[in-house]
C-alpha cells in the first residue's frame, strides 16, 4: 500500500475512534427503572406509564438522562434479585429506581426473604455507582395488620440503613379510590400515571439534580 494512503487510512482510523470516545464520554447518563406491573405500564399503552412519562419531564426539565424501564409484570424480588447483576453491568446506570415487594406481599411471602432480597440488590446497584432511589408501598388491610405493618416497616428501614432516596408510598393520593383503577382494582389505570410520576419525582428530582452538581466539580 503506498504511503500516502497508509497516511489517510490511519487518520481516518483516528478520527473515527475520537469521534466513538467523543460519543459515549458524553453518553448521557442512565436511569433504570426496575419494578413489577406498577412500573411496566400494565394494562396501558407503555407510552403512557409513569416511566414513559418520566423520560417526558426530564426533556422538559433539560436534565440529561435516559431512562430505561426494565420492570416486568409479575416480578417478585427474587426474581428481581435474580436478573439485577446482569443489569448493571450492561446499563452502568447513574440511578436505580427500585419498585419491587408488592407481588411478595399479595403472594403473602415472608417480609424476611423480601427483606433480604430488596437489600441485596440495593448493596449491589450502591457497588455498581448507582444512586438508588427505593419505593414503598402498603399492602392492603385484609392481608392482616402484623403482616401489613411489618411489610411496610421493610422499606423504611431498608432506606435508612443504605441511605438510600425514599418514596414511602408509590401509590400515595390515589388509595382506594376506584376512578384511578383498572377493572381489576389492583393495577392503576392511565389517569393515576402522573400522581405515580409526581410520588417519584418529589424524591427523584433532588437526586439527579445532586447528581449533575458533582458531575460539573
Amino acid at each position: 500500500m503506498p504511503f500516502a494512503c497508509r497516511t489517510v487510512l490511519a487518520s481516518t482510523l483516528l478520527w473515527m475512534a475520537s469521534m466513538f470516545l467523543s460519543g459515549a464520554a458524553h453518553a448521557a447518563p442512565g436511569i433504570l427503572v426496575f419494578g413489577d406491573s406498577l412500573s411496566a405500564a400494565y394494562g396501558l399503552a407503555e407510552r403512557r406509564g409513569w416511566v414513559a412519562l418520566l423520560g417526558e419531564r426530564l426533556r422538559q426539565e433539560q436534565l440529561d438522562y435516559s431512562v430505561v424501564n426494565a420492570s416486568i409484570s409479575g416480578e417478585t424480588t427474587a426474581g428481581g434479585r435474580a436478573r439485577l447483576g446482569k443489569l448493571l453491568a450492561q446499563q452502568r446506570p447513574a440511578v436505580l429506581i427500585l419498585e419491587l415487594g408488592g407481588n411478595d406481599g399479595l403472594r403473602g411471602l415472608p417480609v424476611a426473604e423480601m427483606k433480604k432480597n430488596l437489600a441485596a440488590m440495593i448493596g449491589a446497584a450502591q457497588k455498581a455507582g448507582a444512586r438508588v432511589l427505593l419505593l414503598g408501598m402498603r399492602m392492603p388491610p385484609n392481608y392482616g395488620e402484623a403482616y401489613a405493618h411489618a411489610f411496610e416497616a421493610v422499606f423504611s428501614d431498608l432506606a435508612k440503613q443504605h441511605r438510600t432516596a425514599f418514596v414511602p408510598e408509590l401509590t400515595a393520593g390515589i388509595g382506594e379510590r376506584l376512578e384511578y383503577f383498572q377493572a381489576d382494582r389492583i393495577h392503576p389505570n392511565e389517569a393515576a400515571q402522573p400522581l405515580l410520576l409526581a410520588n417519584v419525582w418529589q424524591a427523584l428530582r433532588p437526586l439527579l439534580k445532586a447528581g449533575a452538581t458533582a458531575k460539573r466539580r
